[in-house]
């Protein structure tokens, strides 16, 4: 591989990263502001927008005609897996005082795609990789821990939502990685969208809420989504055409660094001194898993633990 399509591999990996942290921050700021069903209203239906035009700029849409009756089934049944999962994840942004947090509790999304790949398509992990997860597994308990003894206050605001989302997405992954081959990333960021967006609508009209809301929030709305449902999906697929899915997953664990930034000096947080522990935990535990999974002289010594 030439070193041209390695630069835009890290390129678009590294305008992934600050995509999705941007998403964290734009999200925060319209959900301080509005309920959560008018946020998805806008979120959704915006992103949808942006998704049906660049596909229909693109072509994407023409690859439906082929689709078998397989592949409905595993995009309807991926919507849903996401649908919930990013539900989950928006309530745990609404819920956590600082998205930095959340971020970082997100990085353990490896960690449920490599026990879950172990348990369903037994695949097999090695020593690195175990390692890796032992790192991950500490600083989401560092990360959460709030301090107090009572079961009710263990955790801090929006960990449990945030680790929920993370694990129905590991699902959709695996079950993505099972069905899913010739299914362009366009048409799923479509029926994720569209999904979302008849959801919110629903709900939007059952419970009367209204689609009023001010400039400013429009604006955060208008500038996440586009950042989010569609730069994000489209920056992190396009990378893993140049580089390796490992390089590109160190590249996209430096979007926590990117949220911890944003926060400050959009909302003068920053999270305190254990959550950074733990965060930095959790980073290089993504570093050593994704490093693992490129070391092929280590192949060998693999364990599997679906016996």
């Amino acid at each position: 591989m030439n070193k041209s399509n390695q630069f835009k591999g890290v390129m678009w990996a590294l305008i992934g990263a600050i995509a999705m942290s941007n998403v964290y921050i734009f999200s925060k700021a319209a959900l301080s502001e509005i309920h959560l069903i008018q946020f998805g209203f806008y979120w959704f239906g915006l992103g949808l927008l942006w998704n049906l035009i660049y596909s229909v700029k693109t072509k994407k849409l023409q690859h439906i005609k082929g689709f078998s009756r397989s592949s409905y089934i595993a995009i309807g049944v991926i919507g849903l897996l996401e649908l919930v999962s990013t539900t989950l994840f928006f309530i745990a942004i609404k819920s956590a005082d600082n998205p930095a947090v959340i971020s970082f509790l997100a990085d353990t999304n490896p960690l449920f795609v490599a026990i879950l790949g172990v348990v369903l398509l037994k695949e097999r992990f090695n020593l690195i990789e175990l390692l890796g997860m032992v790192f991950i597994i500490l600083g989401a308990l560092i990360i959460s821990y709030k301090g107090d003894t009572g079961l009710n206050n263990l955790l801090i605001p929006g960990s449990q939502y945030i680790l929920l989302s993370v694990s129905l997405y590991a699902i959709a992954i695996i079950y993505a990685k099972r069905k899913i081959k010739l299914i362009p990333p366009a048409i799923l960021n479509i029926n994720r969208s569209l999904l979302l967006f008849i959801f919110s609508l629903t709900l939007l009209l059952s419970y009367g809420f209204s689609i009023k809301i001010s400039w400013m929030v429009f604006f955060n709305l208008l500038i996440g989504s586009l950042l989010g449902p569609f730069l994000t999906g489209l920056a992190s697929y396009t990378s893993l055409q140049y580089i390796d899915a490992s390089k590109s997953s160190i590249i996209r664990s430096s979007r926590s660094l990117f949220v911890v930034i944003g926060a400050y000096f959009y909302f003068g947080t920053l999270p305190q001194s254990y959550q950074l522990l733990g965060g930095l935990f959790t980073l290089t535990g993504v570093i050593i898993i994704s490093l693992g999974k490129s070391l092929p002289k280590y192949r060998k010594k693999t364990l599997n633990l679906s016996s």
